[in-house]
């Protein structure tokens, strides 16, 4: 089968020829239609993300992804071939990449059906985003009319969470880099910064002179960049880091600093797959590509900058 994947870490992504694995007892295999591109990709690509367990190359990047059961491993299952499910696999650390033609998942992992309205473009670009958004919501735990601010607002988990927490009532302050005040603003941010214009910090504290109530770093790469945004949060607030630099961090006193990590769940999954399909959630996908340009989309996902999702394609929902 087709497969983007590394020979080694650090090694350029490179559309390779690998075996079709076979699902083992309580898997399913799934025939993939759509996968979708998340920061962390190129991370556990780098070995930056490395832990532990022995790693196997050639290592198949990608964690998100659509598509149908092609074949069910032996024992109890609660899914079907034929089955239009989409979900977020363990990532190369756990065997299991998504940008290739069939992968297999744990039937008691993160996969659910795709439900009836939703486009399975959509679905393949929901889990990593979708649920890490819920999640920094209730991590953050704002109340109606408190401030956040996010920062990297513009992509993937930063549109979603831009739509939960105004569907809570809560003040988002979106930064962003370039022009992006009208996208933010039909999510749902009350205010949009461009950090290419200046200090951060400088504009969030002219759009909130008391101080902010929470802060959500999707983008900072060290702990000094962190603690710049944390810097404009009012003594008791919490800063959260999607990067892992929110421990040791330099914060004002009184604000709490923690490192989110993801919890993957179908039950989550399946409450934000209904959201999108009623159109309370909008997953705005910036571009659709080809299996054999994913290699290009992941070195333009390290610039920064995203713009929404970017969706591969392996083959369209419907055809062979």
């Amino acid at each position: 089968m087709r497969a983007i994947a590394v020979s080694t870490f650090r090694a350029e992504p490179a559309l390779v020829e690998i075996p079709k694995p076979d699902p083992r007892p309580g898997q399913v295999r799934v025939r993939i239609e759509y996968a979708s591109l998340n920061p962390l990709d190129g991370q556990l690509a780098d070995g930056s993300l490395d832990g532990p367990a022995p790693q196997a190359f050639p290592l198949v990047v990608g964690v998100d992804y659509a598509g149908r059961v092609d074949m069910i491993g032996s024992g109890d299952n609660r899914f079907r071939v034929g089955d239009h499910v989409f979900g977020r696999t363990g990532g190369p650390a756990a065997g299991a990449g998504t940008y290739c033609d069939y992968v297999c998942v744990p039937q008691d992992s993160a996969i659910t059906l795709v439900p009836r309205g939703l486009d399975a473009r959509i679905a393949a670009a929901l889990p990593s985003a979708g649920m890490a958004a819920a999640q920094i919501l209730d991590a953050v735990s704002p109340r109606g009319h408190e401030s956040l601010v996010v920062v990297g607002a513009a992509g993937g988990v930063g549109s979603c969470l831009t739509q939960l927490a105004k569907a809570r009532d809560v003040r988002v302050i979106a930064a962003v880099r370039g022009d992006e005040r009208s996208r933010m603003g039909s999510l749902g941010a009350v205010v949009t910064i461009d950090v290419t214009d200046g200090p951060a910090a400088d504009a969030v504290r002219a759009a909130c002179p008391d101080g902010v109530d929470a802060l959500a770093d999707l983008a900072s790469a060290t702990s000094e960049e962190f603690a710049a945004h944390a810097a404009t949060l009012r003594p008791g607030a919490l800063a959260l880091s999607t990067r892992g630099v929110a421990a040791g961090a330099p914060l004002p006193d009184g604000v709490r600093g923690v490192d989110f990590r993801l919890d993957p769940s179908p039950v989550l999954l399946d409450v934000l797959a209904a959201g999108a399909a009623d159109g309370v959630l909008r997953v705005p996908i910036d571009s659709e590509l080809p299996l054999e340009k994913a290699p290009q989309a992941l070195e333009r996902n390290r610039i920064g900058g995203a713009r929404g999702k970017t969706v591969i394609v392996l083959r369209e929902h419907g055809r062979c």
